[in-house]
């Protein structure tokens, strides 16, 4: 059995907004593997990014929701909702074979493009199981292009069939790293990367020796600083030639060239089998650049960006002023050279006030000369321009216009909007001179403005200023550069000035000739909170006049623009720099990420994966937000983001980190094979110091370097470290230094002295022990130890969540971490005790903490402690970068744990049943040291898990590592679940899976409670799948249901037992879930969740498909919506302790029958139909008629169930009484009359199963048992009085067309305590002349909106809400529900059908009326309703209709009214959702036109989010939000009055959207694939709720808007029916 293909799913939506979201596919090979169909010179691999996009009507850029794919893994995408029945066609700029990538083409995949009703299929698939894929998939499969290899992007713009996007999307995909002669692969998780400082690593020909260190030291991985000449400040990141090989590297005899460099990389990537990676600086360049002074076109300058020129001329003023600070010219005004304190700071600030901005006048740049502009008015005035101006708009005011050049007092305002806002009174030169004086002021005003804006400015560049001097002179961490010099400057300029220094009215000239002012450039830097997607150089940021930049004064800011046209040469420049890099380096680091135009570094990142496909690249971004993190990762194809352990602030949060930075938990479930794409967080590289940080032993101590070394080693990611740390240098590595060429440390040499500053050897630092965490880094990447933990035993033990890092009195600075393979289980323990502080000068505790260790120490890896050795103190050396030779490790590895000198003893206990612990005492974990365990779980839970796996491996190949097979097993785990599960019937899945509280009461039991938490929603294995299917995707180990498991065996005994107490089949199951349960109970208790989930997903997935394997082919040929709604049918149809349904005749076969455990004797056991969860589902409130009939056809005849459904109808026929079949059934003895509908729901279902079922029609010859022979006879045994079923239907329509009139049994109190004394009075009938049936009277409710007042309080106790009743025309006047007229006139039809067929033989109805006997035949009664039903239920568009008679009550007209005739006249005329009803049984009713527009209206005013209102909204009583328990004076609302005035019931919506299906195809074709976008559209919200609900079901209704009512049933039989109708329409 082969390894399951990896899938993961993304669902496309209509403007779907993920820019702030990350999704990471992880690389799924492993070391000495390779990736079949893998050809690494593909034209597939040789390309970038791979995109979609999604938009609709506006372009959303999901730039940064990343998906980070990788090799072995298949990504699928499917429509969302939003997207449900429209044509879409996913666009990517990936090329076609053989085609040059190109970011912005796009094209269509081959294949992608899907009609509506193709898609449904892939569209609803769910996320929960491998097993649930659809045939049917809109994945990458199909298409040219495969993302399974690579390091791409993929960006899909997705168009629908009106062309619009609808959204977007970017996928990464992991690099392939490949490594030695074999070229076998580098997961990333296995990097170990040593950053170098290049500048300090002497000709190329020395490099070998002194990068040999890392080899020998464990790394895989070398980072080189740039290489590049370096400008005249010599720091690494300012570059003067970005082509040229840095000449140091070369000899005077020997000039080496970038060819060398590269035939290094390879060596050592064939022969030490490390990668070099290498920075790219795209954002600056040294200031003494000789291309930049050829081409000052390239930076932000003074001529291309004018806006900089305040800026500038502050920043002039600044040197005159630090000029004359440093010539002592301000010591009389209390500011020396040397700036020592506070008072000094408070004179600059006064200075700079006071002299400096007076005199540059900065406001000038923002101001209109108002002279100028006065004039300038006064002639267009004089001119009578001012006819001719258009007058101010309400929202347009007179503002200043800046000068695009920046001259001072430059700007402009618009003259034409003056003329037309200051109007002289007349010509005369007074008002002119008036006009004037006003047109002056406003300017003055609006300068006034403009001057305290640049005042606020100013003031932010003071503060600015003096933090700046703070920082550098005074502050203990700063650099206290001493006196100010021209050198050392008051501040760091901000601008490059290559002229002579002149008085700076002179020097401002200059600002204003091109040919000068282009040399005047913007230096680059950072700016501390700044938003990193603004360019902070660019026009509308005011950073460098504010001061607010971190300036970096070697080097100058360069501007790109936004294409390469807009600056060729620099494009040109950067991208050979670019392709050089790529040629020569697996990888490049993206130098100050956060601050490169996005723009740019996706152009030249394109560049180098043309070179180089599998480019790794990483970045140092400093954004302040993981969201803004994601932008750059997902735009840029970041393989790893730099992380950094200096950050922690103490050895807890250190341990915080690994775990933050990968891998699971430990004991984390097993994710299924297929499963939607989740967030997730970048892949770091975490380093423990980076070179452009201080040193950490200054900030710690150098006893901290092994144990953060060692914690950062521990992580589930790459990681890193800097050429500098492991030798102990006890400063930071300088980047700007100089001096002369400096080397790092020679080749290692054995025999190397402690003092010998220019060779190195094991004994040198912490090198010793930074080979053996190395080297075990990569095995644990390797080897699939994929779970991190901090912490032991409390991590294994109990919540994941617990500390790992045990701080405080006698503990200080303690932290474990755990790296654990899920499928040996093995696990590494790194007992660290970190040395934050200096233990010489710092307390520490000699006492450390017991700690436990659950399983087996099979050795200790490494022990390590940190000590002193007789070496002379450290003293810096001039020539070589020296570390500390006092300070060394010592090591010891692969030993055993009594060899240890760190353990002082070990002893083994038990924790709970199967639970080994060893409890280690430590006596020398001295500060600075570290011990490493590898532990396996005890020999006897070892081969209780193997057996486990190997039981599992029948549901997934996922567990074949690890499994072993044994023959002493219970004989019943020889056969395999799929058979046992074979057995059992629907019925019994009902209780194997479902049961509710109430029905798992009525048999003894309930549903278990999880304490601290909730009882499952069901005793089957749903209810513990439905809280696993939460908790599993999120890892959520610390759920309380997770603790139940790891804290005893209860639920585990549960689920066994509860099954095992069954008889047949279920107990079968029961028996082998005990038999698995026997070593699930032998394993460590923090294993349990994992594999007791892992057991249910294979059962419950293996019992859902032998559920769908005994359904019809409309299920098992459907979409997963389908097969996920037909288990509604399992859900809601079971047989419980006590028969629900009377006794079938015994002359029916087929019938089953089980033995009463009580009597011993045989008893039917028929399936029932609950009519929702969990209120109605047990006793006498399980079954009614309307609601078993309204969900028949969905749950059993369109499933396949025809045997069911027969006995449910022939069952009800039984109970036919005053023509009627019961409301509520209550075995038949108890029920309840007391409706007028469901008699006809109970006929419409006989002719569904005649019309659907194979051979149906021999339902009407089938035998009921009548219950009641006549109407007051008491109940007869079954088959006393047997009757075939068309005698039963004929009965039914002759009580009607006779009239109905009767009075309940027992009425009173005792059946029904709110009903008034009339309302148990039951009439129905048929109108002679319309053929409509009417009845009900005003006290009672006769159909399904038939909530009964309840409220005392409110007075509307016995009052139904929405009675919907009348009278005949005889009497007084008809009142007839506008759905039951619909279901007669169905049932009529096809009797008349029948008929004329001589299948049914009756053709009409004799009726005794007036005393005389009336014959009625069905073709007369059909006639009546067709020629009256338009004509009295249709509100005409025409308010002169003459069949209105109450055209005062209309409201909305192109309606059909509810009901007809009512008491209450105006209740015909309100709009509900029961005409929708009508128009599917009967659909020949309704004029095709007037249908449709109904239907808009209805579609406008009731359709919600998953159901309809059951009123419209412009209604008085309308009220969409139903609360039974409020008891108030609101008569409208009390006790849940409008239970049908307004909440929006799911089961209506299925007969709408079948409606609007049926009359669009009369529409035409436009109109119906519209309808069928709708109604694809509408369903997709019940997927999801479906989906996500744990009931599994729809609910009975909502409130308003869709909102969740808790007063509702959470799963109802109704609901799921039509939804499953509606689908099977479609």
């Amino acid at each position: 059995m082969g390894p399951s293909k990896q899938i993961r799913i993304l669902l496309l939506n209509e403007m779907e907004k993920l820019e702030k979201t990350l999704f990471r596919v992880e690389q799924a090979v492993r070391i000495g593997t390779r990736v079949q169909g893998e050809g690494r010179g593909s034209a597939e691999r040789t390309v970038l990014r791979r995109a979609l996009m999604l938009k609709r009507d506006i372009q959303l850029r999901r730039e940064a929701a990343a998906l980070r794919a990788a090799s072995r893994f298949e990504l699928q995408f499917r429509l969302g909702p939003t997207l449900q029945g429209k044509a879409v066609t996913v666009h990517t700029n990936y090329p076609l074979p053989g085609a040059a990538f190109h970011r912005d083409k796009f094209r269509p995949w081959t294949g992608s493009t899907r009609r509506a009703e193709r898609m449904t299929r892939t569209s609803t698939a769910p996320f929960t199981s491998s097993r649930r894929a659809p045939s049917t998939t809109t994945s990458c499969r199909d298409f040219p292009c495969n993302l399974m290899i690579g390091c791409y992007l993929l960006q899909c713009p997705v168009v629908t069939d009106r062309n619009e996007k609808s959204g977007g999307g970017y996928i990464v995909v992991d690099p392939i790293l490949r490594v030695g002669a074999d070229d076998r692969v580098l997961p990333l998780d296995c990097v170990t990367l040593q950053t170098f400082l290049a500048k300090c690593l002497g000709p190329v020909d020395e490099w070998e020796s002194r990068l040999r260190v890392a080899k020998e030291a464990g790394y895989n991985m070398i980072h080189l600083t740039p290489l590049q000449t370096l400008g005249e400040s010599r720091s690494c990141y300012s570059l003067a030639n970005q082509l040229e090989l840095n000449p140091d590297f070369s000899r005077p005899n020997k000039k080496y060239t970038w060819d060398d460099v590269g035939q290094l990389v390879q060596k050592l990537k064939k022969e030490w089998d490390m990668l070099c990676i290498t920075d790219v600086v795209y954002n600056h360049t040294a200031a003494n650049s000789q291309w930049i002074q050829e081409h000052p076109e390239s930076a932000y300058n003074l001529a291309n960006s004018p806006h900089l020129k305040p800026a500038w001329v502050l920043d002039r003023a600044l040197w005159h002023l630090s000029c004359d600070v440093a010539a002592g010219r301000y010591r009389d005004r209390g500011v020396p050279a040397l700036i020592e304190n506070d008072h000094h700071m408070h004179c600059l600030r006064k200075i700079i006030w006071e002299d400096v901005f007076p005199k540059i006048q900065l406001w000038e740049f923002f101001q209109v000369d108002v002279y100028k502009a006065v004039e300038q008015f006064r002639g267009l005035l004089t001119q009578g321009n001012r006819e001719a101006a258009t007058p101010p708009g309400a929202q347009r005011h007179l503002e200043i216009i800046q000068d695009p050049e920046y001259r001072r007092l430059g700007c402009a305002v618009d003259m034409d909007l003056a003329l037309a806002t200051f109007i002289p009174h007349n010509n005369g030169p007074a008002a002119m001179d008036e006009c004037c004086d006003w047109f002056r002021k406003r300017i003055e005003e609006l300068n006034a403005e403009k001057r305290q804006l640049v005042n606020s400015h100013q003031e932010q560049a003071v503060n600015c200023i003096l933090g700046n001097v703070f920082y550098e002179r005074l502050a203990g961490h700063g650099p206290k550069l001493g006196p100010i010099t021209r050198k050392d400057p008051l501040v760091t300029r901000y601008f490059t000035f290559p002229f002579e220094d002149s008085s700076l009215s002179a020097e401002e000239a200059v600002v204003h000739l091109p040919q000068k002012a282009c040399f005047l450039m913007a230096h680059n830097g950072w700016v501390m909170g700044d938003d990193p997607l603004r360019n902070f150089a660019e026009p509308g940021s005011n950073v460098y006049l504010r001061r607010e930049l971190i300036c970096w004064g070697d080097s100058v800011k360069l501007r790109y623009g936004r294409t390469p046209e807009d600056c060729p040469y620099l494009w040109a420049h950067m991208r050979k720099y670019t392709e050089i890099t790529a040629t020569h380096f697996q990888g490049v680091r993206l130098d100050n990420c956060h601050s490169t135009p996005l723009h740019v570094a996706e152009y030249m990142l394109d560049a180098a994966r043309r070179l180089q496909p599998n480019l790794y690249v990483v970045a140092e971004l400093f954004t302040g937000s993981e969201e803004l993190d994601n932008i750059f990762v997902t735009r840029l194809g970041i393989s790893s983001l730099i992380r950094e352990a200096m950050s922690a602030h103490n050895s807890h949060e250190e341990g915080r980190l690994v775990y933050r930075y990968g891998g699971e938990p430990v004991g984390s479930f097993v994710q299924p094979c297929l499963r939607p794409l989740m967030p997730a967080i970048a892949h770091a590289l975490f380093m423990d110091i980076t070179h452009d940080n201080e040193c950490p032993i200054v900030h710690r101590s150098a006893y901290d370097a092994l144990p953060s070394a060692t914690i950062v080693s521990m992580a589930c990611c790459a990681s890193g470290s800097t050429r500098g740390y492991d030798e102990l240098v006890p400063h930071q590595v300088c980047l700007d230094f100089s001096g002369g060429r400096r080397a790092v440390l020679h080749q290692v040499e054995p025999g190397a002295s402690p003092s010998d500053t220019g060779e190195v050897n094991f004994q040198s630092g912490i090198l010793a022990a930074r080979r053996a965490i190395n080297t075990l880094h990569q095995e644990l990447g390797a080897g699939g130890f994929l779970q991190a933990r901090r912490g032991v035993s409390t991590a294994l033990t109990s919540r994941p969540s617990c500390a790992a890092g045990v701080r405080g009195p006698g503990g200080r600075g303690h932290c474990a971490v755990t790296r654990h393979s899920p499928s040996s289980h093995q696990s590494v323990v790194a007992v660290c005790r970190t040395a934050f502080r200096n233990p010489k000068t710092s307390f520490y505790s000699k006492e450390v903490p017991q700690m436990c260790i659950p399983g087996k120490i099979e050795e200790v890896v490494l022990e390590a402690r940190t000590i002193e050795r007789n070496a002379k103190p450290y003293k810096k050396d001039e020539k070589c970068i020296n570390g500390m030779p006092n300070v060394t490790v010592e090591t010891r590895e692969h030993i055993q744990l009594h060899e240890s000198k760190i353990v002082k003893q070990a002893g083994i206990t038990t924790k709970g049943p199967n639970e080994y612990i060893q409890e280690i005492e430590f006596e020398n974990l001295s500060p600075g040291s570290v011990i490493i365990f590898r532990v396996s779980l005890d020999p006897h839970a070892q081969v209780a898990v193997g057996i486990l796996r190997n039981h599992l491996t029948q549901f997934s190949p996922h567990f074949k590592a690890g499994s072993l097979v044994v023959d002493n097993s219970d004989p019943i785990l020889k056969v395999p679940f799929a058979s046992i599960a074979s057995r059992l019937t629907l019925a019994e899945l009902n209780q194997v899976l479902y049961r509710c509280e109430a029905e798992e009461r009525e048999d003894g039991g309930g549903c278990y409670d999880v304490p601290r938490w909730a009882p499952l929603k069901y005793a089957g294995l749903q209810g513990l799948m439905s809280v696993l299917a939460e908790i599993r995707p999120k890892n959520d180990l610390g759920h309380p249901f997770c603790d139940n498991l790891r804290a005893g065996d209860w639920m585990i005994d549960y689920v066994s037992s509860r099954l095992v107490s069954r008889s047949g089949a279920v107990a079968e199951v029961g028996k082998w879930l005990q038999a698995v349960f026997f070593y699930l109970k032998q394993i460590p208790r923090y294993l349990i969740p994992c594999y007791f989930d892992a057991v249910l997903i294979g059962t419950y997935t293996t019992l859902l498909d032998t559920a769908w394997k005994q359904m019809s082919s409309f299920v098992q040929n459907g979409s997963t919506f389908v097969k996920h709604l037909s288990l509604g049918s399992v859900q809601m149809c079971g047989v419980g302790k006590f028969p629900c349904l009377p006794r079938l005749s015994p002359a029916l076969p087929d019938v089953p029958y089980r033995l009463n455990e009580v009597t011993r004797e045989q008893e039917q056991c028929c399936v029932s139909l609950a009519a929702g969860l969990p209120h109605f589902s047990s006793g006498i409130f399980r079954c009614w008629g309307r609601d078993t009939f309204i969900a028949l056809r969905g749950l059993l005849l369109l499933t396949g169930r025809y045997v069911e459904a027969r006995n449910i109808i022939l069952a009800f026929a039984g109970t036919l009484r005053h023509g009627l079949i019961p409301n509520l059934l209550g075995e038949g003895t108890c029920a309840r009359y007391n409706c007028r509908d469901a008699v006809w729901w109970w006929l419409q279902c006989i002719q569904d199963y005649c019309s659907l079922v194979p051979g149906g029609l021999d339902l009407l010859r089938c035998p009921v048992a009548r219950l009641y022979p006549t109407d007051d006879s008491a109940p007869l045994p079954a088959g006393t009085v047997d009757q075939p079923l068309f005698e039963v239907i004929q009965e039914a329509l002759q009580r009607h067309l006779q009239g109905i009139q009767f009075r309940e049994r027992n009425a009173g109190p005792q059946i029904d305590r709110n009903m008034k004394d009339e309302g148990f009075n039951i009439t129905a009938g048929v109108d002679e002349e319309t053929g409509f049936v009417y009845g009900g009277n005003r006290f009672n409710c006769g159909t399904w909106m038939d909530k009964m007042g309840e409220s005392d309080r409110a007075r509307n106790r016995g009052i139904p809400a929405t009675p919907r009743h009348g009278f005949s025309v005889a009497l007084i006047e008809d009142g007839s529900a506008v759905e039951i007229v619909g279901l007669s006139k169905s049932a009529v039809r096809w009797l008349r059908d029948l008929a004329r067929k001589n299948i049914f033989p009756y053709r009409e109805v004799t009726v005794n009326r007036h005393g005389k006997a009336e014959k009625v035949s069905y073709e007369e009664w059909d006639r009546r309703i067709q020629d009256h039903f338009e004509k009295l239920f249709y509100v005409s568009e025409d308010p002169a209709d003459p069949n209105e008679k109450n055209p005062e009550l209309v409201h909305k007209r192109g309606i059909y009214k509810d009901s007809y005739g009512a008491s209450s006249p105006w209740c015909d005329y309100q709009l509900r959702p029961n005409f929708a009803i009508a128009m599917v049984v009967a659909p020949e009713l309704f004029t095709a036109e007037k249908a449709w527009k109904a239907l808009a209206m209805a579609e406008e005013k009731l359709l919600g989010p998953l159901g309809m209102r059951t009123l419209d909204p412009d209604d008085m009583v309308y009220c969409g939000v139903y609360d039974n328990a409020l008891d108030n004076d609101n008569y409208n609302l009390a006790k849940g009055f409008n239970y049908h005035q307004g909440p929006e019931w799911l089961w209506p919506v299925g007969y709408f959207l079948r409606a609007k299906l049926y009359f669009s195809k009369l529409m035409g074709p436009e109109t119906n694939a519209k309808t069928i976008f709708l109604v694809k559209n509408v369903l997709s919200r019940h997927y999801v709720h479906l989906e996500r609900s744990p009931w599994k079901g729809l609910p009975e209704l909502t409130n308003e808007h869709g909102q969740h009512c808790p007063f509702s049933c959470e799963t109802q039989a109704w609901s799921i029916a039509t939804v499953l109708e509606t689908l099977y329409d479609l």
